[in-house]
């Protein structure tokens, strides 16, 4: 099942303490691995077992936490390798439900200076950069670090640059940064060793909104390029409380 994948040795399952499994797609990220935890996840959520409490993905694996009262470790596995074998998990569609979310950014200056050092070492000129970071929805491969921060990718090979050796020692909410063909955007003020390039007019945890954490793994976002005033109004918007970033179903 799924080829370079299968070769390896992969899906493997991992014990992860007395109530916990893991089950690992992949020794390295890439959109086929990202997908196939995706797919199973929402399977395993879809199959409701008795015991199994609670799951989560992370880039390339999925986890269970479960209540070995309920549901022993060996019942478990043997229900995870049976729905391992019932399909090529690299490259079932993934789930359904996601969205596309258009979001207000703005690149370069103040509210992304380092976008010129970052184009610079992906070989482009920052307009050049823009363009290709904007053109194409990026996955929501991940939420983590911090509540709802996701990672976002993959973009092309020329974006694999590596992070910085120091901190930034300030990124804002909705700063948006990058590294090793991937974009984070910031919940809160943080520092960082990613990129700073841009900052977007989205809220992805907001703490006193009826839906705190608007994206979830598998969603995917156009940043869509505008000006500065035009992301201040946004932003603005953002800050009163209000959801500036449209958002449609995906197939």
């Amino acid at each position: 099942m799924g080829g370079t994948e299968q070769d390896s040795g992969f899906p493997r399952l991992h014990r992860m303490g007395e109530a916990g499994l893991l089950v690992e797609f992949g020794d390295r990220l890439s959109m086929a691995v990202n997908a196939a935890t995706l797919a199973f996840r929402a399977a395993v959520e879809a199959a409701a077992w008795d015991g199994v409490e609670e799951s989560a993905t992370s880039l390339k694996s999925v986890f269970l936490r479960f209540d070995p009262v309920r549901l022993s470790h060996e019942a478990l596995e043997a229900a995870l390798k049976d729905l391992l074998r019932s399909r090529d998990w690299y490259g079932v569609p993934l789930p359904r439900g996601r969205k596309l979310w258009r979001v207000p950014t703005v690149f370069g200056g103040d509210h992304g200076p380092q976008l010129e050092e970052a184009a610079s070492m992906a070989k482009l000129s920052p307009d050049d950069a823009v363009a290709q970071i904007s053109r194409t929805p990026v996955r929501v491969l991940t939420i983590g670090f911090s509540p709802g921060m996701p990672y976002l990718g993959r973009l092309p090979e020329m974006f694999d640059i590596p992070r910085k050796t120091e901190l930034n020692p300030h990124v804002p909410a909705g700063g948006l940064a990058l590294a090793i063909r991937q974009l984070v955007l910031f919940p809160v003020g943080t520092q960082t060793g990613w990129r700073w390039i841009g900052r977007a007019a989205i809220d992805v945890f907001g703490q006193q909104a009826e839906q705190p954490f608007p994206l979830t793994a598998g969603d995917e976002i156009l940043f869509q390029p505008v000006t500065e005033s035009a992301f201040e109004d946004a932003w603005a918007g953002v800050e009163a409380g209000r959801m500036m970033a449209s958002c449609e179903a995906l197939p």
